[in-house]
């Protein structure tokens, strides 16, 4: 019977060490995955938060539009002029322009001319030819508008036939409104039905919508002509008109991936130069410019002319993925330091466990090099298992080719470590249990370093990030904004080129991070253990003093378990810190663009629909906001202040529709309200004392400004001055008062002006129908609605990308962490054990020693739980300018910060959960077993 059990036991040695190999070659094959296929994973996730801005770039406007201004065709009316095939022909020749690298992605959405207004049916008709316009499918009566000598045919929709109580078949006189010279019949064709999220109707809301006239005012509404019947309304008004070729690119996830990248993102910036001028090569090669050289038909054309925002999108977008790129590589190194802490306990459970044969092949003359050699080749099937395991993993992940040597690598490391774990083991020195006079000195040394490189990493860091900013602004001020992909951003953008690829210092300092984390925990944390184990030892009981001063005397032992919850744990709750605050931060961001519930920047520029859309439905209060740039000097000794913009708002009106505007108060506060009745301008400044006077020229006269009080602290982030501030660059100082002060300035001194909307229950339908999104290039106001904003700020796919990458990386390193703090604490089992047995010899009951093994390793959780905590909080500070949330958001300042306490406290509760279990299937175990598996009489090793 007895050898029956003695070959089970021995089977059983024989699983665990197998199993032991099975679970590095697993660990192994894992780092491998996260180290090759690493850069495909970031690169897909680039493409699909670029793909996703794009599309949300282009959901109210088209990408990039053409455009063409033609007058009245040269010959007989419909004798030579077919103008929809014309305009279907350039349409077909400026999407084979596309350069190749966009082509297929890059097409035509639809072609539109649009008519200034004219008088019909009691109301202001806006007449517009779409090619994207409603099949026949979706009229309810009737037909589409067809080409008709000397007759315009119309379509409209049902709400606009109810409101202007049309039918099918009825005529309609066309008279001159904004396009003059106007005496035309029209006829109603068809009935159409707008539903649905077309893009025809977010663009031209008048179509699906009509506007009821206010105080008197004719209404507004929109109606489909043929180009046949623009051509008619063109030749009888003698006007020119403007084309638009709308396109749109429309990107998948590994279609934008390939643009992300320096090499995706130099042909990207070429195509999207290239394709204007290669769509006016291909539309007009006898151009000239200005005057109308170019033929659409037989209309005399203008060259086409390109909008897009396309490249401003794409440009924005790198900057913000280069921030992404830390909080990804920080969680990314996280998980491999993680891991590797894991293959450094499962190496050591190794050594453990062979480490009694070893020691009996040391005394029989064999070498520690040659127990280390043989160790070596014992783990080789092992890591070439998961090496090759790790690569097909990455090279399964679309996208970039796997970065085989990262894997090779992280793979020979994790081979090393076991027999260098075994010649430290069994090396002359530590057999024969030599204590060195000069271990303390080398820990210290060690710690001394360990320290010294976080510190270098963090500040390096720091100084690449300070460089990377000043270089991005430089370029930033240099790039055009217009564009069609001029290359003034260029060195902003070769600053964040190769975002994608290893980044050996933001993969190092995480780690770096976390060993100074320990050895300063390891260094500090027994000495309250120290104070705690003196004061249970007044007590009478001995499960408080041995268990604490236990804890206190293994500390230094405890390193490699505290690395792997320290550096866990900070790594989760830095990305739930940035995940927080960037959701928090984007919504207050669109919160300050808007200013409002709804804002119309260029109300300056354009009073008539500033007061329409006052008097929309829902608005409850308007509140005007202007801007100045000035450059005052000291009114005392001329020394020069600085360049300013000066701000006026309407104090009393702002006061009653946002009662927490800090502007308002501010004004109220110093009497600023209502404006002066004297000759100088009575201002809030940023910078300045109480009486201070500044002076500036406007048309060759002085204008005085005397400083009433200094700017409170919470003006300047404001929300109602976000819509002015945020259309200009930032300025050194803030000056404030209110628009009574500023009644001398005619409106086309304003550098910007807006006009906030304010009400509960504002239509945003019944808004857009009056501004709707402009398009690249449209010298219109800008209607902004809070609602809108904060949907597209809720909908960031850059955001989900980053999220989507911290997610995956933190259930991967809290996997990690538990296996390798299970195995420690199996490492460490033993010597609980022998303490928990002796205690039990002197008649230590079953409770107190689960006592005592929950509060053995209660210190070593709680300093984790500490550090990591506080090292996760404190990484964005550490980071500074390398780290530059503003980014991702907007907004006046960088956002505050938001911490995920629900998921800090979950991640600490799991952690106390995970030791309680571990505590609980020790005692058990420790029931199980007799004293005398665990005291061994002559032991002096513990």
């Amino acid at each position: 019977m007895g050898g029956v059990a003695g070959r089970g036991r021995s089977v059983l040695r024989e699983w665990w060490r197998g199993g032991l190999a099975l679970l590095l070659s697993t660990l192994i094959c894992v780092l491998v995955a996260v180290a090759a296929g690493g850069p495909g994973v970031l690169e897909q996730l680039a493409g699909q938060a670029l793909g996703s801005r794009l599309e949300q770039a282009q959901r109210l406007a088209p990408g990039v539009v053409h455009s063409a201004r033609f007058d009245p065709e040269e010959a007989r009316i419909g004798a030579e002029s077919d103008l929809g095939a014309d305009l279907d022909g350039y349409a077909q020749a400026i999407e084979n322009s596309t350069p190749r690298s966009l082509r297929g992605a890059l097409v035509h959405d639809s072609t539109r001319v649009q008519l200034p207004t004219v008088r019909g049916a009691g109301a202001a008709l806006s007449l517009v030819y779409a090619s994207d316009a409603p099949g026949q499918e979706a009229y309810v009566a009737g037909r589409a508008p067809r080409a008709r000598d000397e007759v315009v045919e119309l379509a409209v929709s049902t709400r606009t036939r109810d409101a202007l109580r049309l039918r099918v078949g009825q005529r309609v006189p066309l008279r001159a409104g904004a396009l003059e010279n106007v005496h035309a019949v029209g006829h109603v064709t068809g009935i159409f039905r707008a539903a649905g999220e077309r893009r025809l109707w977010r663009e031209q809301p008048l179509l699906a919508r009509p506007l009821p006239g206010v105080a008197g005012a004719r209404g507004s509404a929109g109606a489909l002509i043929a180009p046949r019947g623009a051509e008619l309304l063109q030749s009888q008004a003698g006007a020119e008109l403007t084309v638009h070729w709308n396109m749109r690119l429309a990107l998948d996830g590994a279609g934008a991936a390939r643009f992300v990248g320096e090499r995706g993102e130099r042909e990207f910036r070429r195509a999207m130069a290239r394709h204007p001028l290669s769509a006016r090569e291909s539309t007009c090669r006898f151009g000239g410019y200005g005057g109308k050289s170019c033929l659409i038909g037989v209309h005399p054309a203008t060259e086409l002319e390109t909008a897009t925002e396309l490249p401003d999108v794409f440009e924005e977008f790198l900057r913000r993925w280069h921030q992404a790129t830390v909080v990804i590589s920080f969680a990314s190194a996280s998980l491999l330091g993680v891991g590797l802490a894991a293959v450094v306990v499962t190496s050591l459970s190794v050594v453990r466990r062979r480490l009694p044969a070893d020691r009996l092949l040391r005394a029989r003359g064999a070498s520690a090099p040659g127990l280390a050699l043989g160790r070596a080749a014992w783990n080789a099937p092992a890591a070439a298992l998961g090496f090759g395991a790790g690569c097909a993993v990455a090279g399964a992940v679309p996208g970039a080719s796997p970065a085989y040597a990262s894997g090779l690598a992280v793979a020979v490391l994790c081979w090393l470590l076991l027999p260098v774990l075994t010649w430290g083991a069994v090396r002359d020195r530590a057999v024969l249990r030599e204590r060195a006079p000069g271990r303390a000195g080398r820990r210290l040394v060690a710690e001394a370093v360990v320290l010294l490189l976080a510190a270098g990493g963090v500040f390096a860091l720091r100084a690449r990030g300070i460089d990377g900013a000043e270089e991005a602004a430089g370029a930033g001020g240099a790039a055009g904004t217009s564009g069609a992909g001029e290359a003034g951003g260029a060195a902003e953008v070769e600053g964040v080129a190769g975002a994608l690829g290893p980044d050996p210092l933001l993969a190092a300092v995480p780690v770096l991070l976390g060993l100074a984390a320990v050895a300063v925990l390891v260094r500090c944390y027994p000495w309250p253990v120290r104070l705690a184990a003196r004061w249970s030892g007044r007590g009478r009981g001995v499960v408080g003093l041995v268990a604490l001063s236990r804890a206190a005397k293994e500390a230094p032992a405890r390193g490699l378990a505290l690395l792997v919850l320290v550096v866990t744990l900070a790594g989760a709750v830095f990305g739930g810190l940035v995940s927080g605050t960037l959701a928090e931060g984007r919504r207050s961001a669109a919160a300050w663009e808007v200013g409002a519930d709804a804002s119309f920047l260029g109300a300056g520029r354009d009073p008539d629909m500033a007061a329409r859309l006052a008097r929309a439905r829902g608005v409850r209060e308007t509140v005007a906001v202007r801007q100045l740039r000035v450059d005052p000097v000291s009114g005392t000794d001329g020394g020069r202040y600085g360049i300013s913009s000066l701000i006026g708002v309407d104090a009393v009106k702002l006061r009653e529709a946002a009662g927490s505007s800090a502007a308002a108060r501010a004004l109220r506060d110093a009497g600023l309200t209502g404006g002066g009745r004297g000759r100088e301008i009575r201002v809030l400044a940023s910078e300045g004392r109480a009486g201070d006077l500044l002076t500036f020229t406007r048309h060759g006269k002085e204008v005085r400004l005397r400083v009433a009080g200094p700017l409170p602290e919470g003006v300047e982030r404001d929300p109602a001055l976000g819509p002015v501030r945020g259309a200009t660059e930032a300025r050194q100082h803030l000056l404030l008062t209110d628009n009574g002060d500023l009644g001398s300035f005619a409106a086309s001194e304003f550098e910007e002006s807006a006009l906030l909307l304010y009400g509960e229950r504002l239509d945003a339908g019944a808004l857009r129908s009056l501004v709707p999104r402009a398009a690249p290039g449209t010298a219109t106001g800008e209607l902004r609605i809070r609602t809108e904003e904060q949907a597209e700020a809720d909908d960031d796919g850059l955001i989900a990308a980053v999220e989507t990458a911290h997610t995956a990386c933190t259930a991967l390193a809290v996997l990690l962490a538990l296996l390798a703090l299970v195995l420690e604490l199996l490492l460490s089992a033993p010597a609980r054990g022998r303490t928990a047995a002796y205690l039990r010899t002197l008649g230590l009951g079953g409770r107190a020693t689960s006592a005592l093994q929950l509060l053995q390793l209660l210190p070593m959780v709680l300093a984790a739980l500490a550090g990591g905590v506080v090292l996760g909080l404190a990484l964005p500070a550490l980071l500074g300018p390398a780290l530059d949330l503003r980014e991702f958001t907007g907004g006046p300042t960088a956002p505050d910060r938001r911490v995920d306490a629900l998921f800090t406290v979950a991640l600490a509760a799991g952690l106390c959960v995970l030791v309680a279990v571990a505590v609980a299937v020790e005692t058990w175990l420790g029931r199980r077993r007799g004293l005398g598996a665990v005291l061994r009489l002559g032991r002096t090793d513990d």
